[in-house]
Formats: C-alpha cells, sequence, structure tokens
C-alpha cells in the first residue's frame, strides 16, 4: 500500500471519530445521505481525502466517480458511516407521507406499585394489542431502532391516550407518576439514537398536558414562579421517592428528569415537558402550547427527529446539540490493563477551562478580582462583540424615495458558526504577537486608524461607530481588518494553540433541519427570486406546526450561541461568585464572540459591496436585518443585478442560511416620522416589518 493511501486512510479514520453516527460505492443519493446522517460537511470530507470540496460535490451528484487511490479511502469513510446509519424505512404518518388517521395501541394500565426493576426496562410485546394494524420492522432492524420503534417522545392527554410521531396513538398508565415513568421506560418504546457513536440515546420524552397534569395530582400551574418546581413536601415527589426514582438538582419544574443511578449498561431516565407550566416558550415556539395533542406530537416530533428530541428550552437542546454531535469523550483502551476506559475525544470540547480576562462577563470572578465593584470596563478591558444595532438619519436623496426595505440574513448566526475554527482549550496569554487569522482567540489592537463612509456603520464595534483606541477583538473581527487591506500591531493577546471546526457538525444538521422544514411549507433552493419572495409571503399560515417547527429551529440556533455564555441566575447570587454554567465544558463565552464577530464582519462585507460597487448604503440594521431606501417596495427594487443574476459578494436572495428573505417595507414618511416622535436614536430595522413601534424605541 502506498504512503499516499496509507495518509487517506489516517484522515477518514480521524473524520469517522467526527462522525456522529456496500463492498462497491453505494449510489449518489446514499453517499450524500451517509454524509449528512454523520453530520459532516463536503468541506471536512474533501480535507480528509485531500480533494476538492466540488469533488465531493460531484460524486454526490454522480456526475464524476473517484479514483484510486482515492476511491478506496472514499469507500472506507462511506463503510464507516454505513455501519452507524442504516438507511432509513418508512415510517407511516411521517412528516412526508400522507396522513390517514392515527394508529391506535391498547394497554392494559399499570397498577400504581408497578415500577421498573433495577435492571432495566422489560416489555412483552404480547401485552399490546392493536387496534389497528401497524406497519412492523424485521429482525434485522437495529436494536436501537427496535427500542424506540414508536419515535422519540408521547404528548399524554387526560383520559390516557399518548399521541407520537407518526399518528400512532397509545394507551398509557394515568394512574400516578411512577407508573407513566415505568411505562415510557418500558412498553411505550420511545425514544431516539445516539447521533454519534461515542455519544448517548436521547431519552423519552413525555408532555403533559393540562387534562394529564390534572389526572396525574399535579397542580394546574406553579405557584412558585422562581424557583419554577414543585415544593419538596408534594405528594406526586413523594410517591416518585417512594418508587426510588430521583430528580435533578432542579427538582420538578416545566422541564423534569426522572431518573434511577444507572447500575446496568442502559440509562433509566425519562424527561418530561410541563405544557401548562409554559414549558413551550411562545417567543420559540408560538402557539404550540394551544395545539391538541396529536398535532402537538407532530410539531415536538419532527422538531425531535431532525434537531434533537427537546430537554429543555431551546436555548438548553441548542447547546446539548453541540455535545450530542461533539460528545466530550470516548472509549479507549488502556495498554496497561487492556480495559476500556474513557478518553478525551479529539476535536470537543472536554473539560470546562479557565476565559480569558477581556472575556469574563461583568459579575464573572475573574472580572470581581481585577475591579473594584461597580467599574465599568473600557474597550481596552472587556471584549464586547455584539450583533449590530445601529441607525442613522435619511439622506436628502434617500428622503426623495418613498420606501425603505427591510431584508434579513436567514440564520446568520449558524451561518457564521459553519467552517468556522474556534479554540478548544485554555487561552495562553502573549505579549506583542504576530495576528495570526488563523489562531482563535481575543486580541488587544488599535483599529480607530480605519475609517469608512459615515453611511457606514464601522465593522469593529455593535454601535457602528469608529473605535477611539486599543480594544479587544475576536480573531474574526481583527482578520476584516487584515482583509480590507490594513495593518493591525496586537499590543497582547489571548490565543488557543489547539482548535478546530467544533461547530461544523451542528451547523450542518440545524441546516438541513431549515431546508427540510422550509421544503415542507413549499420553499426549495434554487427558486427564481419573484417565485422565492411570493412564497415568503405566506409561508407561516401554509401549516401552522411547521411555522411552530421554523421557529423552534431558528430559537435554537441563536439560543445554542447565547448559552456558551449563559449568565448567572438570581436565587442568592452575588458578583464575583461562581455559577454552575462556569463548570460546564461548553461554557465558551470566546466561542459565542467569535460567531458573532463573524456573522457581523460577514454583514459588513455585503453592505460594503453594495456601497462600493452600486453607491447603496443601508439607513438601519438591527442584528441580522439590515434596511435599504428603495424606489419600490420589494427587495428586487434596490438589490444590484447584473446580466440577470446577484452581484457577486452582495447580499442573495434565498432559502440557504446566509441569504436573505424581505423582512419588511414601509414608507420613507413612516421613517421620517418615527425619527421625529422618538428622537434619532429609534432604530426603524426593529420595527420595519411591522410598522408597529414597540420596545426600547419607544419608551417603554
Amino acid at each position: 500500500m502506498s504512503n499516499e493511501q496509507n495518509g487517506l486512510f489516517a484522515s477518514v479514520d480521524a473524520l469517522l471519530e467526527q462522525a456522529a453516527a456496500p463492498d462497491a460505492l453505494p449510489v449518489p443519493a446514499e453517499r450524500k445521505r451517509l454524509r449528512e446522517a454523520a453530520g459532516l460537511s463536503q468541506d471536512q470530507v474533501a480535507k480528509a481525502l485531500n480533494v476538492r470540496r466540488e469533488t465531493v460535490t460531484g460524486w454526490e451528484a454522480g456526475r464524476t466517480e473517484p479514483r484510486l487511490p482515492v476511491r478506496a479511502a472514499y469507500i472506507r469513510l462511506l463503510d464507516g458511516l454505513a455501519e452507524r446509519f442504516s438507511a432509513p424505512q418508512p415510517l407511516s404518518g411521517s412528516a412526508s407521507a400522507p396522513r390517514t388517521g392515527p394508529t391506535v395501541i391498547s394497554q392494559p394500565e399499570t397498577p400504581t406499585s408497578s415500577v421498573l426493576p433495577a435492571e432495566g426496562p422489560a416489555a412483552p410485546a404480547q401485552s399490546m394489542t392493536a387496534h389497528t394494524p401497524v406497519a412492523r420492522k424485521t429482525a434485522a432492524v437495529p436494536a436501537a431502532e427496535a427500542r424506540f420503534a414508536h419515535g422519540p417522545l408521547a404528548v399524554v392527554d387526560g383520559d390516557g391516550r399518548a399521541y407520537g410521531a407518526g399518528d400512532l396513538v397509545l394507551d398509557c398508565p394515568l394512574t400516578d407518576l411512577p407508573a407513566l415513568v415505568g411505562w415510557a421506560l418500558g412498553e411505550a418504546k420511545l425514544g431516539a439514537a445516539r447521533l454519534h457513536r461515542s455519544g448517548k440515546d436521547a431519552d423519552p420524552l413525555i408532555v403533559l398536558t393540562a387534562s394529564a397534569v390534572q389526572r396525574l395530582g399535579l397542580p394546574p400551574v406553579l405557584e412558585d414562579r422562581r424557583g419554577l418546581r414543585l415544593p419538596d413536601g408534594h405528594p406526586v415527589l413523594k410517591q416518585l421517592a417512594t418508587a426510588r426514582w430521583k430528580l435533578t438538582k432542579r427538582g420538578f419544574g416545566p422541564w423534569a428528569r426522572v431518573y434511577r443511578t444507572a447500575d446496568s449498561t442502559r440509562r433509566q431516565c425519562v424527561q418530561f415537558a410541563v405544557v401548562p407550566w409554559r414549558a413551550l416558550d411562545t417567543r420559540a415556539w408560538g402557539t404550540a402550547d394551544q395545539l391538541p395533542p396529536a398535532e402537538l406530537a407532530r410539531l415536538l416530533g419532527t422538531y425531535a427527529t431532525r434537531v434533537l428530541t427537546p430537554c429543555g428550552s431551546t436555548a438548553v437542546t441548542g447547546l446539548e446539540l453541540m455535545t450530542a454531535l461533539r460528545p466530550p469523550t470516548r472509549a479507549v483502551k488502556d495498554p496497561a490493563t487492556g480495559s476500556w476506559v474513557s478518553g478525551t475525544m479529539p476535536g470537543s470540547l472536554s473539560e470546562p477551562v479557565e476565559c480569558a480576562p477581556p472575556e469574563a462577563p461583568d459579575g464573572h470572578p475573574t472580572v470581581a478580582a481585577l475591579y473594584p465593584r461597580f467599574h465599568q470596563r473600557t474597550p481596552d478591558q472587556v471584549l464586547d462583540e455584539e450583533a449590530y444595532q445601529w441607525a442613522r438619519p435619511l439622506t436628502d436623496a434617500e428622503c426623495m424615495k418613498p420606501h425603505v426595505v427591510g431584508i434579513d440574513v436567514n440564520m446568520a448566526f449558524a451561518a457564521a458558526a459553519n467552517r468556522l475554527t474556534v479554540g478548544l482549550s485554555a487561552p495562553v496569554h502573549v505579549h506583542r504577537p504576530a495576528f495570526d487569522a488563523k489562531l482563535p482567540g481575543s486580541w488587544l489592537v488599535d483599529l480607530s486608524h480605519i475609517t469608512f463612509d459615515e453611511r457606514l456603520p464601522s465593522p469593529f464595534t455593535p454601535h457602528g461607530e469608529h473605535p477611539t483606541g486599543p480594544a479587544w477583538y475576536a480573531t474574526p473581527t481583527v482578520a476584516y481588518a487584515v482583509e480590507l487591506g490594513y495593518s493591525v500591531n496586537p499590543l497582547e493577546a489571548y490565543v488557543r494553540y489547539e482548535h478546530g471546526p467544533y461547530l461544523d457538525a451542528w451547523y450542518t444538521r440545524l441546516r438541513d433541519a431549515y431546508i427540510a422544514t422550509m421544503a415542507d411549507v413549499g420553499i426549495t433552493s434554487g427558486m427564481p427570486e419573484e417565485q422565492y419572495l411570493a412564497a415568503m409571503v405566506g409561508h407561516q399560515h401554509t401549516d401552522p406546526v411547521l411555522a411552530a417547527v421554523l421557529s423552534a429551529i431558528k430559537a435554537t440556533v441563536k439560543g445554542g450561541i447565547g448559552k456558551l455564555r449563559e449568565r448567572a441566575r438570581s436565587g442568592g447570587w452575588r458578583p464575583g461568585e461562581p455559577w454552575p454554567a462556569l463548570a460546564r465544558p461548553t461554557w465558551r463565552p470566546d466561542i459565542r464572540a467569535a460567531v458573532i464577530a463573524n456573522a457581523r464582519t460577514n454583514m459588513h462585507r455585503k453592505m460594503l459591496k453594495l456601497a462600493t460597487h452600486a453607491d447603496l448604503y443601508p439607513v438601519a440594521i438591527l442584528s441580522d436585518c439590515a434596511v435599504y431606501a428603495s424606489d419600490g417596495p420589494s427587495p428586487l427594487d434596490f438589490l444590484p443585478y447584473k446580466d440577470g443574476k446577484p452581484m457577486p459578494g452582495g447580499f442573495r436572495l434565498g432559502v440557504s442560511p446566509g441569504m436573505v428573505k424581505h423582512e419588511g417595507t414601509q414608507s420613507v414618511l413612516w421613517a421620517e416620522g418615527l425619527m421625529e416622535e422618538h428622537g434619532p436614536d429609534v432604530n426603524i430595522a426593529r420595527h420595519i416589518k411591522t410598522g408597529i413601534v414597540s420596545g426600547p424605541d419607544a419608551g417603554e
């Protein structure tokens, strides 16, 4: 075997270690399915095989075929992925299949005293009688699929019916909570297979409706709105304790975990979401809490299948998705004993690390140790990488135009996370370093000599004003200054020499979830711009369930990035004291800063392109929404085109993350009136969608 092929095989083995999940090459569609099921990008595959990304695209499209020695390495990769991700079998009532009515499976109610044995659940198939035939899988189905035959979750109502994925309806025991836990872990066959071979399977999720809450003896609302949990002496908690079930430290609240200490190879844990206790935040899930059980099951089941079984808020789930796709540890063989032990996973966040002082948020123990209480840190003391919030008065020429039109970047933070190299280790402090765009970290550098047209915001500050002296910046911000042709001379830096594309698989899964759900409502990649804009007008009303899924996916992106720098919560915490989130490997404010910096500079790059080549300047920006004065009400009326194609490097209309959609249109008179009424600091981008003024700009 050649040295070149040995090297290729080594690269593939390393790539397989990152993958979450016959002798000839599979068909092109299967090649793509295996890669996407593993959460791998085409760039990752191309890098491992030492080919261009376009080459991998050709293989997956069937236009070309790999040749030796790359062919053998590619087959090795696909074989490894096929072992983890078997081809999906069509299930009745799936998201893409016609819905023909529910499948109902009845089961005798479990007595109150019936709980699972310590060694794990056992559910004889004879205890389930089908009223309507259910498609059964053959003995060749993997064990994980058989254990989770009824999907990831069930929505339970007060009549003892559990609504699952694919219009499945099961009879479940509601005599007490321990009986429901035992059913969920046994006969219900609920759960989901792990996304990475070194990860863990998703626990069953039981969603309790208002009627189920009443039937189980739980209160209709939580009186403890601060702690969000049942009081310790509640009868339901006594039932769980008597049956030897435990709760996590957060107790039994809107999201709760009920478990037993593992004494075998199988976890015994059930997650509960209590709908009347506001488990489903309307900001992320819309009106999901008002849906009937069957529709709520379809909503949550679609989200669970495409993203992850919900395990808390969308922010919590977004963070958990990172860990599910890149677990912190893996099984390794101890050379001394020959036994399998836990070892760190290459490319993952395996242990908590201290952040650099400028990366620490206010209230952090490091900040308290360096500065007196109530000290307002200056730009040369704190890293301030946040999303844009900038606006300016309209020029005379812009006031002559009839409209202001807002465009919004699809999943801007997700797009910014794609292919982003982030630090995996603790920071190293260096003085007078030479800037390296490939090295993640925080840099103290003076960028005040870089100026732009006053009609453009600065890319270096969230408020758009030019910096006035040295300040701390994440690597993507300084790299953008270098890209623009300016010299940079950092005074000091906190850099991370161990780094990698930690968020790539996370981005890929969320991107695919978003695009698949948009396709379900009739919006696909490659649509003509006019058709795309027309389809977007009413897509949220096509199917309320899918609209809620889309909202939850977008909230998962923003919330997951936000959780990387979770702040301390109330409940006795005092500034300077550590808080629980600091103990997580995924508490990484530097990664959050890098993603936001990349999103902001990505946006500035496109705005600068429009300004330079089309004399178009934004009048307001709020995070990922930019507003332009326009001669017409559509983005097509101001976005520049050449030979029928969008201007390279500018904003492009389309469904993919990083492309833009129409956010809203108002009249220039409306914009001027808003500025006159609420002052020059009003940001019309905040209100461009509805035209209704609310929030901080309205003085609330």
